[in-house]
C-alpha cells in the first residue's frame, strides 16, 4: 500500500526540494503540498494522510500550533516528521520521544530513515498522539526549575537562516498580522511563538513586560522614556534603530511601577 504523503513547509525551495527527494521513493505518493500552518490542518482534514512532513518553524500557525489544532478538532492524527532546526536538547526530545524529524539541508538518507520507521508506524496502526504530546510539552511548556537551570533560548529566523538567541539578548518583539518579530541589537527575525502571551510566558516577569499589546520589552534594554501625549509614554530602545516603543495607557501605572518614576 503507498504512504498517502503531505508536505508543509512556508518555503517553497523546501517543499520543491522534498518533493523531488521523495519521488525517489516508490512507496511514497505525495498527494498534496501546502505552505502554512493552516493549509497543513486543512489538507489533513482533506485527505487523511499515512505521513506529513511538517515545517517546525512557520510564522502564524506553526508545527507545534498544528497538533494542537488537530487534537483540538479531533481530527486524525497521521505520522509527522518534522523539518527542525532545534538545539542538541530539543532534538534529545525528539528522540526520546520517538518522534522523527530531517534537518535542513534535507539528506536522502536520513528521509529514508524517516520513512522507513513512518512505515512501521503506518502497518502497525500506531497513534502517534501521546508521543506528539509529551513532546509538546516539553519542548513549549518547560518547568519553571528547568527555566532557572539554563538561560531561555530563543529559535529566530532571519534570512533564510534559523538562530538561537539568548532571551537575555531580546531587546522587544512585536506582532503584525499574527507574526511575532524578534528585535535584538544586531539583527531581528521572526519567532515560532504564535502570541505575545505564549513569549511572555516563557520568559522572566521581571524582565520582560507587556508595555503594549503589540509589544513585549526588555526592561534592561529601555534607553530612553520620554513624556507622550495625555501623560503617557514612549520607550526608546538600545537598538541600532533606536525603536521606540508605545507605552499603553493601561500599563503607563506599571512603567511608573518598574522604574520608580
Amino acid at each position: 500500500m503507498p504512504i498517502n504523503t503531505v508536505i508543509v513547509d512556508d518555503e517553497r525551495p523546501a517543499r520543491d526540494e522534498l518533493l523531488y527527494l521523495l519521488k525517489g521513493f516508490p512507496e511514497v505518493n505525495v498527494v498534496a503540498l501546502g505552505k502554512n500552518g493552516l493549509e497543513a490542518v486543512t489538507l489533513i482534514k482533506e485527505h487523511e494522510p499515512d505521513l506529513v512532513f511538517l515545517d517546525v518553524q512557520m510564522p502564524g500557525l506553526d508545527g507545534f500550533g498544528v497538533i494542537k489544532k488537530l487534537l483540538e478538532r479531533k481530527l486524525r492524527v497521521p505520522q509527522i516528521v518534522f523539518a527542525t532546526a532545534f538545539d542538541n536538547y530539543a532534538i534529545q526530545a525528539f528522540d526520546v520521544n520517538a518522534v522523527d524529524y530531517v534537518l535542513k539541508p534535507f539528506d536522502k538518507a536520513r528521509i529514508a530513515k524517516a520513512l522507513q520507521r513512518a512505515k512501521k508506524m503506518v502497518d502497525a496502526h500506531t497513534s502517534p498522539v501521546e508521543r506528539l504530546e509529551t513532546l509538546m510539552g516539553q519542548l513549549t511548556a518547560p518547568t519553571t526549575a528547568a527555566k532557572s537551570a539554563q538561560p531561555v533560548k530563543l529559535l529566530v529566523k532571519s534570512q533564510e537562516r534559523m538562530f538561537l538567541v539568548d532571551a537575555d539578548d531580546m531587546i522587544y518583539a512585536s506582532i503584525q498580522d499574527g507574526t511575532i518579530t524578534i528585535f535584538t541589537r544586531d539583527f531581528e527575525g521572526v519567532s515560532n511563538y504564535r502570541t505575545i502571551e505564549e513569549l511572555s510566558a516563557s520568559l522572566d516577569a521581571d524582565r520582560f513586560w507587556r508595555a503594549h499589546r503589540s509589544y513585549l520589552v526588555n526592561i534592561n534594554h529601555i534607553k530612553e522614556v520620554v513624556p507622550w501625549f495625555k501623560s503617557s509614554y514612549i520607550l526608546k530602545m538600545n537598538d541600532k534603530r533606536a525603536s521606540e516603543i508605545p507605552v499603553s495607557r493601561a500599563q503607563t501605572r506599571r512603567l511608573r511601577e518598574l522604574l520608580k518614576l
